[in-house]
């Protein structure tokens, strides 16, 4: 990979991983589900008046964005309201690995191979130990949310595989829009009229660029870079960048919002990364060590 290509994969992780701090700013302005409605409105409108739908079934693309999006970020922003630190939201979301390859099993038929069962084994057991340390800042029900979460991050991806390729971008626009009509009426539901004009007409500067941030800088230009690499490189290369944005996340929840940092979310981190490495490197080197061999021999 051209050193300038490493360094916009390693921006992409970066921006995903400070996103969480970002969405910790909003959530203390606007309510979990009127600030997913936000996010979705902004990342379609004006763009979907100018962007083609994508040449896949509108089915598909509506179940897209009620999962991928509706489901996924209204589990994750209630989850990180209720009981998630940013960092350890950022950490937790990454096991959406380990969903995408159950799903695939279920659904797909598709078989595992023994590096994916021992790196699903290693992050959970980092899981667990994120699971045995609950208090004020990280309750239960927010665990169980950003699992959801994740899980519903790892739904998304086999419907992604069954849309096939297409434009990404016009995927992402159109998926918003049809996230949109439900998370807007689900904050009018759950919030009322009041309450959302009184939030949106009182939000702080730092609550609106956090908005902006979560649309345009982690939708627009964190997808648009990472579609791009994709196109441009093999997955294999590209994808285990994805190891970063949990670091990211963590530091930046650490450094800015002077999120404790036990020695037991070190431990926790270290084994959800080594697990996800594991899954995602560890067929690599194999095929590597076995050409190597068979040069040798």
């Amino acid at each position: 990979m051209h050193i300038k290509h490493f360094i916009l994969a390693i921006l992409v992780a970066a921006i995903w991983g400070c996103n969480f701090i970002f969405v910790k700013f909003s959530l203390d302005e606007i309510s979990p589900l009127m600030l997913s409605a936000l996010r979705f409105i902004l990342a379609s409108f004006p763009a979907i008046l100018f962007i083609k739908p994508p040449s896949a079934p509108f089915k598909l693309i509506a179940l897209y964005g009620l999962i991928t999006f509706g489901m996924q970020f209204s589990f994750l922003f209630i989850g990180m309201r209720v009981g998630m630190t940013p960092g350890l939201a950022a950490l937790l979301m990454q096991v959406q690995i380990f969903f995408s390859m159950l799903f695939a099993m279920i659904f797909l038929n598709e078989e595992t191979n023994r590096w994916q069962i021992i790196g699903a084994l290693v992050s959970f057991t980092g899981i667990g130990l994120i699971a045995t340390h609950f208090d004020n800042a990280i309750s239960l029900l927010g665990f169980i949310l950003i699992i959801c979460a994740a899980a519903s991050w790892g739904m998304g991806n086999l419907i992604i595989k069954k849309i096939g390729n297409v434009n990404m971008i016009a995927l992402v626009i159109w998926g918003s829009f049809f996230a949109s009509f439900p998370l807007v009426l689900l904050a009018f539901i759950f919030d009322g009229r009041d309450n959302i004009i009184q939030s949106l007409s009182n939000i702080s500067w730092l609550g609106v660029a956090s908005v902006l941030f979560i649309v345009y800088a982690s939708t627009w230009v964190g997808y648009g870079i990472w579609n791009w690499l994709i196109n441009r490189y093999a997955v294999g290369i590209v994808v285990p960048f994805t190891l970063l944005v949990p670091v990211f996340g963590m530091i930046s929840s650490v450094l800015i919002l002077d999120e404790p940092f036990q020695l037991w979310k070190i431990i926790a981190g270290f084994l959800v990364i080594t697990g996800l490495g594991i899954n995602l490197l560890g067929p690599r080197l194999l095929i590597g060590k076995m050409q190597f061999k068979k040069e040798m021999g």
